[in-house]
């Protein structure tokens, strides 16, 4: 009687107590794109971080002003500084010290000396103007090494070079051009320091050089190239050649038939070498050189036509002044490029083609290295790429980072791809959520058989199922994963990882993504961030930005509309990235916002014009209620459309102007998905202050710079009535100030030096959160004048003239942070059901925090602990200052930078809010603030409950013989 009983603890004894813990989903339900920008051809290099390692690091400063190291081995990311923020600009330069840890960036007026390998800054300094060029004077006369930094730069229209001493930043010596020639580049060899200019002011220009001494830095001399009928810009001085032995400047014809080529330091030019191509003309003229002032002083130029490159190796006699025709790579089709590498005195030129990679020296052409190109997917045409050949015991190790003209950049290590990484993403502007849609409506497809005759509707069905055997064996070999996923914690989600799938919580979804460089992505939020597809929609150029105003998405035709500041849109469709539709910049009107509105068609994206302005609009097509716009006197109106005959025209309802001196700075309207669950909250004793829940309401904040107040005003849309107001004091508005305003309650932050807690001080100065709670009366179960009033209006809120206005009754508290907020956003659910959590950008730390509303709840008792019916509310004492803990930051260790925005949208699970944050970096993750009460966890313990299960199952069927035994006897 007892060995069963023996038995059934012995096997409840063997199941493994660890999986009934929950598992962390960190890393699991997030993802993140560790972005740098798009790589420069003269800012990205191999080099060894330490003397004493063996392996090199990937280096680029990013058309972003992004500074970074990679690893060539998995691509991922070793540090990261964000020059363009603390400049303002993102043209820079950056150089390796050959032999030393160091890597120089140079980008606006700033120069840095950074550690190679840790990222650390050894050294910084500011120079006057702005910075045209940065080189590393490694040799001086007599050998010693030195490693100081050269910078050339423009002040006040007019060139300065500096020498800068490499091991602290400290100025040698400053020379000026009195000329008003404009300075492009410099450059070093032996014996003397050049600078290259452009003199005159004409459709052509000279190209000008200036020897001066390295050590003194005095003028040598001058002299001017006949250069004024091919060289009209900088762009077209090809290559100056910097620390290498015999340092050229080069540049091609108009024609781009011919190179012209000059020793620096020699004042007369060279013979022209002509440009050779068998198929069409040449369209882009290319110069590769080494850049070791030990290595041999070759040289490739590199010509392309519309289908074809070719290549041409020439060699420099330094003792003649002279430079002759070495040999010729082979004439390929196709697009390709090329990159020099030097080890110690040999120099090689790596060439990637469509199909290939080969590897030659510049001595001669004899093929070291080759090997076929294998990449897992079309990354679009070459643009540009770096290259490091190793050369041990008879064998050549290549590698090569290519940057293509899909935004990729791309490692080919023996002819495979070993990484690519995405940063096209990088930079994004704007983005929106976009449904997957189902790949089989049924619910479509019952409502039509349903208005069919019987016979009709059964022989539709027939033919339905016969076709859905179709997918029998698909649906018979998913059977045994989807039992032992119903066991076992295993990821089921999707059987294909490339293919776009629903789920059924309501994770997996689209997020249509525009970048400043004019491109389209669409992000799969379900696959951990993958790039489902990718378009470019418009052509930018260098410098430029592409302003996007706002991203319509119609979830009924899976499409999405783009709309961008000069007057173009672009519609796509967001499962395949298939574009639908395009036009030309200049096509529409100046677009300054855009707005979602209803008509009597239905929704339309509406394009607000310069001034604030929408256009007339056909009647059929004229929005309905009232139209917020900015107009151009910083103030903001409310327009109406009315008919006049065939179209309608937008008529002023009202004008708000802020306060004298006041300048806007920012409107908030709630999000277009914000559900509201309970009309009223519950208080302890069970009494119920009701929401003010105002659809038509607006936030307006308002800065005054010579006062220094922030003064924030809730706007009611319909009559532009002024519901409350509020001005801080004492405001740095040069700091980031940012709002909220969702269901009955809304939020700012910025940063006082007058703060005004119950708790603090007023001459204490911090970053503040400022919250609102909205209530239609401060009395429970008293609604205010219109509670008992079945109609309400707006224009006439009450029906006795002299009652008093329809106002909330506002609460407000203040919370002390220790970091500004860049941007805030709030969760969103399908019902509003689960508490709402505030999502803040903590720039600074590169992150994101999840504030839940409990915290930030303003009638948190002051100076007391919470009463019995306070603490049934879920109040608590009220302490001024939020503590950043670190089970708030959603971003965990990841330093998410750039946040420009974040947006978030509902899953199907009534408890879980799906977050996407966009800038120079993507992060994406989903957050419960009232926990996961819907959806079993990933960690729970499915085996040890089925086991549990069967073993009361099996102790029941043998004890259920011994109890009827029991109970006859």
């Amino acid at each position: 009687m007892r060995l069963p009983i023996n038995l059934l603890c012995l096997a409840l004894s063997v199941l493994p107590s660890t999986l009934a813990v929950f598992a962390d989903d960190a890393y699991k339900i997030d993802y993140h794109h560790e972005l740098l920008g798009i790589p420069q051809p003269h800012t990205t290099f191999f080099h060894r971080p330490r003397k004493e390692s063996e392996g090199s690091l990937l280096y680029t400063l990013s058309d972003l002003g992004v500074l970074g190291a990679v690893r060539p081995n998995n691509g991922k990311v070793v540090w990261r500084q964000f020059l363009a923020e603390q400049n303002g600009t993102s043209a820079g330069f950056l150089r390796p010290v050959q032999g030393e840890s160091i890597v120089v960036s140079a980008i606006g007026s700033r120069v840095d000396a950074w550690d190679a390998a840790t990222g650390r800054q050894r050294w910084g300094t500011t120079v006057q103007g702005d910075i045209r060029d940065l080189e590393v004077v490694e040799i001086v006369p007599g050998g010693a090494e030195v490693n100081d930094v050269l910078v050339l730069a423009e002040v006040a229209g007019k060139g300065v070079l500096y020498r800068l001493k490499g091991d602290s930043g400290e100025l040698l010596w400053a020379f000026k051009d009195i000329s008003d020639d404009e300075p492009i580049q410099t450059s070093t060899n032996i014996n003397h320091v050049f600078t290259v200019s452009l003199h005159g002011k004409g459709p052509g220009r000279y190209v000008k050089v200036i020897t001066l001494d390295p050590v003194t830095g005095k003028k040598q001399g001058e002299y001017m190239l006949s250069s004024q009928s091919d060289v009209f810009t900088a762009e077209d001085v090809l290559l100056v050649g910097a620390n290498s032995a015999s340092p050229i400047v080069a540049f091609a014809d108009k024609a781009k038939k011919r190179v012209m080529i000059n020793i620096l330091g020699d004042k007369n030019m060279l013979e022209p070498f002509p440009l050779d191509h068998n198929e069409g003309e040449v369209v882009r003229v290319a110069l590769h050189a080494p850049y070791l002032i030990q290595s041999q002083p070759h040289f490739l130029v590199q010509s392309f036509s519309e289908k074809a490159n070719s290549a041409v190796v020439y060699h420099i006699d330094q003792k003649k002044g002279q430079i002759r025709r070495a040999y010729d790579l082979p004439h390929l089709p196709g697009s390709g490029v090329i990159s020099t590498s030097s080890q110690d005195a040999n120099v090689y030129f790596t060439r990637v083609t469509e199909d290939e990679v080969i590897t030659v020296s510049s001595d001669s052409h004899a093929i070291l290295a080759r090997a076929p190109l294998k990449l897992h997917k079309k990354h679009g045409k070459y643009v540009h790429g770096v290259a490091e050949v190793n050369h041990r015991a008879g064998t050549y190790a290549v590698r090569s980072a290519i940057v293509t003209s899909e935004e990729d950049w791309v490692l080919v290590q023996g002819g495979n791809e070993a990484w690519s990484r995405p940063e096209g993403l990088s930079g994004a502007v704007a983005a929106a959520w976009a449904e997957i849609p189902e790949t089989e409506n049924l619910s479509r497809t019952l409502e039509e058989e349903a208005h069919q005759n019987p016979v009709s509707a059964y022989i539709h069905r027939v033919q339905r199922h016969i076709s859905d055997l179709q997918h029998l064996p698909a649906y018979l070999q998913a059977l045994p994963t989807r039992f032992l996923s119903s066991i076992f914690p295993i990821d089921t989600s999707s059987a294909d990882k490339q293919l776009l799938t629903r789920d059924s919580f309501g994770f997996s979804k689209i997020v249509v993504v525009a970048t400043q460089r004019g491109r389209i992505f669409g992000i799969d939020s379900g696959n951990q961030g993958a790039v489902a597809w990718a378009l470019s929609a418009y052509s930018i150029s260098a410098g430029q930005k592409w302003d996007v105003k706002g991203i319509w998405v119609e979830n009924a035709k899976t499409q999405a509309t783009i709309r961008g500041r000069d007057g173009e849109y672009v519609i796509v469709q967001t499962e395949t990235g298939k574009l639908i539709e395009k036009t030309a910049p200049g096509s529409w009107p100046l677009t300054e916002a855009t707005t979602i509105v209803e008509s009597s068609k239905g929704q339309w994206f509406l394009t607000i014009g310069v001034d604030g302005n929408p256009g007339d609009i056909p009647n059929e097509w004229a929005p309905h209620g009232t139209i917020v716009v900015k107009g151009k006197n910083d103030e903001i109106r409310g327009l109406k459309y009315e008919e006049n005959g065939p179209q309608s025209k937008p008529i002023p309802a009202w004008t708000f102007h802020p306060g004298a001196e006041q300048k806007i700075v920012n409107v908030i309207a709630k999000p277009a998905h914000d559900p509201v669950a309970s009309i009223g909250r519950v208080l302890g004793d069970r009494a119920v202050l009701y929401k003010y829940l105002n659809p038509n309401t607006i936030l307006v904040t308002a800065v005054s710079e010579k006062a220094s107040t922030a003064t924030f005003y809730l706007v009611e849309t319909t009559s532009g009535d002024i519901l409350y107001s509020e001005t801080r004091s004492g405001v740095d508005i040069s700091q980031p100030i940012t709002s909220l305003l969702t269901e009955n309650w809304f939020a700012y932050s910025l940063y006082s030096d007058e703060i005004s807690t119950p708790l603090t001080p007023s001459t204490s100065k911090g970053y503040q959160i400022v919250v609102s709670d909205l209530y239609e009366s401060d009395v429970p179960n008293y609604r205010g004048p219109l509670g008992a009033a079945e109609n309400s209006s707006s224009l006439e809120p009450v029906e006795m003239p002299n009652a008093p206005p329809a106002i909330p009754h506002v609460v407000t508290q203040t919370f002390l942070i220790s970091q500004p907020i860049s941007h805030m956003a709030v969760t969103q659910t399908r019902q509003g059901i689960t508490v709402r959590q505030l999502l803040c950008t903590i720039a600074e730390q590169n992150s994101i925090i999840g504030i839940p509303k409990q915290v930030l709840e303003p009638r948190r008792p002051v100076d007391r602990d919470a009463n019995a019916n306070e603490q049934e509310e879920g109040l608590y004492k009220y302490t001024p200052v939020i503590e950043l803990d670190t089970k708030l930051v959603l971003t965990h260790k990841r330093e998410v930078a750039g946040v420009r925005n974040v947006i978030t949208t509902p899953a199907l699970l009534e408890s879980t809010s799906l977050v996407f944050a966009y800038g120079i970096d993507i992060f994406g993750t989903r957050v419960a603030p009232s926990q996961a009460f819907d959806v079993l966890g990933s960690g729970f313990n499915r085996f040890s409950l089925v086991s549990t299960v069967a073993a009361l199952g099996l102790g029941v069927a043998v004890l259920a013989p011994l109890v009827c035994i029991l109970v006859d006897f």
